[in-house]
């Protein structure tokens, strides 16, 4: 509806938006991080395991994604979308969530803390290696 009724505006920063999006990212995980930042420091002997496992946590999603896209007959793009979608969950509510019905546990908001860099990591660079892939096949 903005675009409708004010599209000479909407033209007009339509280049904008990338940064204003990436901005809003940063800042979102820097809340959600510095929110468990104490927690992470001092939890150095359980950190290596917690990457570890959002780490696996994050790729299961990946895989998980495309082979329900494929198990139903999606096309490809489809299948890469939805693989993203899965992989990419919300790692800002579920430290929220941790703090919140889980305060008994202090380690609880770490998961998410993680999460909030690291998914935002490995989904720029899933979506780069797709788009590379598909200009090297394309060409």
């Amino acid at each position: 509806m903005v675009n409708k009724f004010f599209g000479n505006f909407t033209q007009k920063i339509v280049k904008l938006l990338p940064a204003v999006s990436t901005l809003a990212i940063a800042v979102i995980v820097a809340a959600v991080v510095s929110a468990s930042s104490e927690k992470l420091l001092n939890a150095v002997n359980t950190s290596a395991l917690i990457i570890v496992v959002v780490i696996l946590h994050n790729l299961c999603g990946f895989a998980a994604g495309y082979a329900v896209g494929k198990l139903l007959k999606l096309q490809n793009p489809k299948c890469r979308a939805l693989s993203i979608e899965v992989g990419m969950q919300n790692s800002g509510l579920a430290a929220g969530l941790a703090a919140a019905h889980f305060a008994q546990y202090p380690l609880a908001t770490i998961p998410g803390a993680v999460f909030s860099t690291w998914h935002n990591i490995s989904g720029a660079v899933y979506a780069a290696w797709l788009r590379r892939k598909d200009e090297e096949n394309n060409a």
